[in-house]
């Protein structure tokens, strides 16, 4: 049932994921919908402020306009009439004079009154004293209201917005109330231009909203080429995981480009691992072979008919048991060069006196060899520290005088020399030996794996090849050299060198490294731990050598 369950949901994921966006087109649509969002904001912002002005602009001329009316009418000394308004504002030439029915030049209108009169929307109503109408240019729609002062405001009429001002009729002389006018403005104008607005407004933002797709896309596709490189170079090694594939070379300095330089270098580090995987089956196989086949040959013998012969049970049984040695060790270098391929992760902090070890290693093969004559020449005679384990430099050294030891068992002159010297910066220790040496064929190869000069004669002095390669790795990883010079019967020279470290530098590390056995030790109370990896923090930014 949970198989079945399993199963399901694993057929459904893909179909979960559906449709989706690419990176390129949610970056386009999102900042094109961003620019609609400012470009929606600032039209709001402009479009408001402009209604603002256009509305002061209307309620400037209703005020002009009951400025013009009461300026016209305000010179009548009785109350206002029909005809005498109409006759004051209707346009003539002539204005007749009734009471003596003798003609009289007219009050000339002037262009205030003219266009007053003459906007088609504006309703210019004049009223007496008891409210009824004297006077209209249109019908009325808004019903009359009494004012004391100037009054100007919106009304909403049948869902329409309407500007209606108010003004009381005063006479010049005696400031008698003679009526009222009222102006009613439908807004006709403003709410026009506020449509050619809207449509302005509408067909700037669909152009603002496209030209904003279009330039992000362009900059969305120019600026993610790193990211569809990347994409391209993660299905290429996901379809063949030994791929030589990698990021293309980003011409611009950026997050992009540092993301796929660490995307490559992760790729070579993984690669690494997977050659060195790869290399160790390899070569445990390949070496292993042979034993094996010794070993499974003995006993198929025994088998067979020579567990009944004493001479030849004891020879396989020493042979299986040479063999079961020379496995063991084997498998011990072998493991020793993998633990090589581990060091920057797990020696980080590692200090050594290199002039201690040197000292050490060479009293330990006096003893061991007395027939060998080892001469030390020190020409540093002071402490000198290097980023080091310990164990990794004393084993390099052992390989080197070991090799030094096989290679001059059959010389006459049974001699090593041990050389240690330094500068400022980098410490060297050469081993010397004057043995049988090494052509300069085989000179660039004996680093490699399970590399031998004369295979033969090295099987009988008991070496599987990877001692140098050891050597040369652990040195290679602390960030050290390692070279030869050599001549064929006449001996060589294996020297190393190492960056001399600071003692500022040796000395910070050291504390680490005391601090870390500490806390491992459990002999650092648990309010002390903390403040000692707050200070390992605080020490993160060392010089480095």
């Amino acid at each position: 049932m949970k198989a079945t369950e399993l199963e399901q949901e694993t057929e459904e994921q893909p179909r979960k994921r559906g449709f989706r966006l690419s990176l390129k087109w949610e970056w386009t649509l999102s900042t094109a919908l961003g620019v609609l969002v400012i470009f929606a904001v600032i039209i709001i912002l402009i479009f408001n402020s402009f209604m603002t002005v256009l509305m002061r602009q209307e309620r400037t001329h209703v005020a002009d306009s009951l400025n013009v009316v009461v300026e016209r009418l305000s010179s009548q000394k009785k109350a206002l009439s029909s005809g005498q308004v109409d006759e004051l504002l209707r346009p003539r030439t002539v204005l007749a004079d009734e009471p003596s029915g003798k003609g009289k030049a007219a009050m000339p209108y002037n262009n205030a009154v003219l266009s007053t009169l003459s906007r088609d929307s504006q309703t210019v109503t004049v009223y007496d004293t008891q409210g009824q109408i004297l006077y209209a240019t249109d019908k009325t729609v808004v019903p009359f209201k009494t004012s004391s002062h100037q009054h100007i405001g919106v009304k909403t009429i049948n869902k329409v917005k309407h500007l209606v001002g108010r003004m009381p009729i005063r006479s010049k002389q005696g400031n008698r109330l003679l009526g009222y006018v009222q102006v009613t403005d439908n807004l006709k104008d403003y709410r026009a231009t506020q449509v050619k607005l809207y449509q302005v407004a509408l067909v700037l933002g669909l152009i603002a909203g496209l030209a904003a797709a279009v330039l992000s896309y362009i900059l969305a596709s120019f600026l993610l080429r790193p990211v569809e490189a990347i994409r391209e170079t993660i299905h290429a090694v996901r379809e063949d995981p030994q791929t030589d594939r990698r990021v293309p070379e980003i011409r611009h300095t950026d997050e992009l480009s540092d993301l796929g330089t660490l995307f490559n270098d992760m790729l070579d580090t993984t690669q690494g691992y997977m050659d060195q995987q790869q290399q160790f089956v390899e070569d445990v196989s390949h070496e292993l072979r042979t034993p094996v086949a010794i070993i499974q040959g003995h006993m198929e013998m025994l088998d067979r008919w020579g567990k009944d012969d004493p001479e030849v049970l004891d020879e396989s049984i020493k042979a299986s048991l040479q063999e079961t040695k020379r496995m063991k060790s084997l498998v011990q270098e072998m493991l020793d060069l993998q633990r090589a391929e581990q060091i920057e992760v797990n020696y980080t902090n590692e200090v050594t006196n290199v002039s201690e070890v040197v000292q050490q290693v060479y009293d330990n093969f006096k003893m061991i060899h007395p027939d060998f004559t080892f001469i030390l020449d020190d020409d540093v005679h002071r402490p000198v520290q290097v980023q080091i384990y310990r164990n990794h430099l004393e084993q390099i050294l052992i390989i080197l005088l070991d090799n030094a030891v096989k290679y001059t068992q059959a010389q006459a002159r049974k001699e090593i020399h041990l050389t240690f010297e330094s500068d400022m910066r980098n410490v060297e220790v050469a081993v010397q030996d004057f043995g049988e040496g090494i052509s300069q064929q085989n000179m660039d190869r004996v680093f490699n794996r399970f590399y031998r000069v004369d295979k033969a004669r090295s099987r009988t002095k008991g070496g599987n090849g990877l001692g140098l390669a050891i050597a040369k790795r652990l040195i290679e990883a602390y960030h050290g050299r390692i070279t030869i010079e050599s001549a064929v019967g006449h001996g060589s020279v294996f020297r190393i060198s190492l960056p001399i470290l600071p003692d500022a530098t040796a000395k910070i590390l050291n504390a680490k490294k005391e601090q870390a056995q500490a806390i491992a030790n459990g002999s650092v109370p648990t309010g002390i731990k903390s403040a000692l990896l707050e200070d390992d923090t605080n020490h993160s930014e060392e010089p480095k050598s």
